[in-house]
């Protein structure tokens, strides 16, 4: 999901309060803003992100400012797409993308710019759900759909190996059943040769991604956040 970075202070206060889990097993994920922060949002407050590139490059789209959203940084988001580019040889051109958790809709709306054929924005909550099909409209993206829902149910409702690229940014909160739910949800909803983005509080050991059959082909650390990029595992 898209969502506002926490200042360092914040990070360090927020790691040094975080508990651990056993070694091998994923922790609970920490929360996406501290109090103070969360007290200081809004309802109906919004902020900006830039598309970075493709036919939208350097737009920059209002987005809900809603607690525990946080926009994926934009050297994150720079590094997915490079990733994803050399796999793809280019462009994503002719690609059908679905954002889980989509938040602000940065990453789905990036896929967009560079050329996906088709792209869901699954978002829970109204008021995202109202900045983003603003967005939509703002930028005449007719390959991109709104919808307001849950994101593992989106995924359970695909035709199995219909998606080329699955993006999964559950919320730092979020314990781990779901992320679990999701990734096995996503790797059926996969093509052959897709991939999934996975962005979490923490690392995904390889063991662990490969009882759903995964395998993980890049590793981000940016600040607290973990950039994973998956695929399926070459059948033995």
């Amino acid at each position: 999901m898209a969502r506002s970075r926490l200042s360092a202070q914040s990070l360090q206060a927020q790691m040094k309060s975080g508990s651990r889990a056993p070694a091998g097993e994923p922790p609970a994920a920490r929360g996406r803003q501290d109090p103070a922060q969360a007290a200081a949002v809004h309802k109906g407050a919004t902020h900006e992100v830039r598309i970075i590139g493709g036919q939208w490059k350097r737009r920059r789209l209002k987005v809900s400012n809603l607690p525990g959203l946080r926009p994926t940084a934009d050297r994150v988001r720079e590094t997915l797409f490079n990733w994803l580019a050399h796999q793809a040889g280019g462009d994503l051109t002719g690609w059908r993308c679905l954002d889980a958790f989509a938040g602000t809709g940065a990453l789905g709306l990036e896929a967009a710019s560079r050329g996906a054929a088709a792209v869901t924005l699954v978002e829970s909550q109204k008021d995202a759900v109202r900045h983003l099909q603003a967005a939509v409209h703002t930028l005449q993206a007719s390959t991109v759909r709104v919808v307001q829902g849950d994101g593992l149910s989106a995924l359970r409702q695909h035709t199995a190996g219909s998606l080329h690229l699955v993006f999964l940014d559950p919320p730092f909160a979020s314990d781990a059943a779901l992320y679990e739910a999701t990734l096995k949800a996503a790797e059926t909803a996969l093509a052959d040769t897709g991939l999934i983005y996975l962005e979490a509080g923490q690392e995904w050991p390889a063991e662990r991604l490969a009882e759903w059959g995964l395998q993980r082909l890049r590793h981000l650390k940016a600040g607290q956040v973990h950039a994973h990029l998956l695929a399926r595992a070459p059948v033995a």
